[in-house]
């Protein structure tokens, strides 16, 4: 009995302090009964420099920044995942999410991922359990909000009768920072972030400031077609050349800064109903988007998080 209060005391000091080992191993975060240690953190920033070599460009001490909050993250995402037994083996997207990972960084297949991964000193499997994370929590927001999901199909078909009127239609590639107004003014927020393109470029920025889930790959939104962008983006595009960035726009309580990467005209043969189908998902995806920063910020309030 005497061993077993000795060794409950131990853990309570263990969780309160900092603790040293041999190989200089201590903790860094405990957030509810999870806890977090430095090694974790340069785990993850090995993780994420393996997705996003830009990274390689900025000092290890702000990698390890970024490396610190995006863990954080996916711990309290873990933790409400596990309250509603989330985090399932049989994830059908994993697959689908992997083969994203691997075309993004220009790899061929599975295998040539694996050699990748070896490079870096990650397996498939660690890559999995992280990804399984990310997948579940986009199935539970899902299944939480598609219902108060609101497309206007008359919206969309009128959309799509203009398009048919043009025989070329534009495609942007774009990178986002998604960021929040806290303790400073709006422009105060702005500054900093623009600084921060200046210096390191906006992928960078992206890395260190966005709060979107994009901020991995360096706010990477890939290809997005004229057609799924608002009236009010697409007028702030037009005014951008490539390389460039725009000024906030206001989402909700959040703000979005775009870059233009690159834009390309493509003829177009339209088929109505498969392109009403594209238009649907891509409004229906940008929309949980959303519910999902609100509900993590949601459970994020609600989550003991002690800095160690």
């Amino acid at each position: 009995m005497k061993k077993k209060i000795l060794g409950f005391v131990i853990f309570l000091l263990v969780l309160n302090i900092k603790v040293y080992s041999d190989n200089n191993i201590f903790l860094t975060y405990k957030i509810e009964n999870q806890i977090l240690t430095n090694v974790d953190i340069k785990n993850e920033s090995v993780y994420l420099l393996a997705l996003s070599s830009q990274l390689k460009n900025l000092d290890d001490k702000t990698i390890l920044k970024i490396a610190e909050g995006s863990l954080v993250r996916e711990t309290v995402k873990k933790i409400e995942l596990l309250k509603y037994m989330y985090l399932k083996k049989d994830n059908k997207m994993l697959d689908v999410v992997i083969r994203d990972f691997y075309v993004k960084l220009n790899l061929n297949n599975e295998q040539e991922f694996k050699k990748y991964l070896n490079n870096y000193d990650l397996t498939l499997n660690e890559v999995k359990e992280k990804i399984n994370i990310e997948t579940s929590w986009n199935r539970l927001i899902y299944d939480k909000y598609n219902n108060q999901v609101q497309i206007n199909i008359k919206d969309l078909k009128k959309k799509i009768q203009i398009q048919k009127k043009s025989e070329y239609s534009k495609s942007y590639r774009l990178s986002e920072i998604v960021f929040e107004k806290k303790n400073i003014t709006l422009n105060d927020t702005f500054k900093i972030i623009e600084n921060s393109i200046k210096e390191i470029g906006f992928k960078n920025s992206a890395n260190i400031y966005s709060i979107a889930s994009s901020a991995k790959f360096g706010g990477d939104l890939s290809w997005v077609q004229e057609k799924n962008l608002s009236k009010k983006i697409l007028i702030t595009l037009e005014d951008l050349t490539i390389g460039k960035h725009t000024q906030p726009i206001q989402i909700g309580n959040k703000f979005l800064i775009l870059n233009l990467d690159e834009v390309k005209e493509e003829k177009i043969k339209i088929d109505e109903k498969k392109e009403l189908e594209k238009m649907i998902t891509y409004e229906r995806n940008r929309q949980l988007k959303q519910f999902s920063k609100i509900y993590y910020d949601k459970v994020k309030i609600n989550t003991i998080i002690n800095e160690l």
